[in-house]
């Protein structure tokens, strides 16, 4: 069971009538905010087919932190992993309710460090992974979330691995979130939230082989800025 602290940003910053550029860092903290448990920045492209649907691709660096019972960077030394992803979005809504769904695949290269050296990287181990997220915010002060309202939000996100190096862990993790956010304008929100993950481990106990499970408990704060980028019509 870990007490986790996630400081996130993400933004879209238009790059033209259809393209936009994402940006995104998570600083991922044990004892809430105390001790690393994880990094992960991403970039990529988003190009709107419609005022509903958009569909993404780009770039992920992530690193994994010595932490816990059964640390996955078991080594004592941070774990390296790049990936690629794509991704299709579309948006809805019912009533003042907005809903989104994402739908992302994900191939990963772990990186496997040297016993003799832990330091070193002697090769890469690819997985894939597809992730399913459902989000929800609701406009507290009108049928629309507008500048200097609160609203509230929700997401929840599956996580399936597959493929032949993936070994007890096809159910890799599950995310739960659920908090306030305040639009300071249509381009600056922020959102403060209760957060939950279940993740399973690779591979079982050495000794019991029973499955191992992280518990991560806290919060989550959420900052989403963006700009444009594209030049006036």
């Amino acid at each position: 069971f870990n007490t986790v602290g996630w400081y996130t940003y993400n933004g879209d910053h238009q790059l033209a009538t259809r393209w936009k550029l994402h940006t995104e860092y998570q600083w991922r903290r044990i004892d809430f905010i105390t001790r690393w448990q994880q990094s992960l920045a991403r970039v990529g492209l988003v190009y709107e087919l419609t005022d509903r649907l958009t569909i993404a691709g780009g770039y992920t660096r992530f690193t994994t932190y010595p932490y816990g019972n059964y640390p996955s960077a078991d080594q004592g030394v941070p774990v390296p992993e790049n990936r690629v992803y794509e991704d299709i979005e579309l948006a809805d809504k019912l009533g003042r309710l907005v809903i989104g769904h994402r739908f992302r695949l994900e191939q990963r290269w772990l990186g496997q460090l040297s016993t003799a050296n832990p330091r070193q990287i002697e090769g890469w181990q690819y997985q894939n992974r597809i992730r399913y997220q459902l989000s929800l915010a609701y406009p507290l002060s009108g049928p629309t979330i507008d500048d200097h309202e609160f609203y509230l939000n929700a997401f929840d996100e599956l996580f399936i691995s597959f493929g032949r190096h993936v070994q007890d862990n096809v159910f890799n993790q599950n995310r739960l979130s659920v908090g306030l956010g305040y639009q300071i304008h249509n381009n600056f929100k922020i959102e403060l939230n209760y957060f939950n993950r279940v993740l399973q481990h690779g591979q079982g106990d050495p000794i019991t082989k029973k499955r191992i499970f992280d518990f991560d408990n806290g919060f989550r704060l959420n900052l989403y800025y963006a700009f444009d980028f594209k030049r006036d019509e």
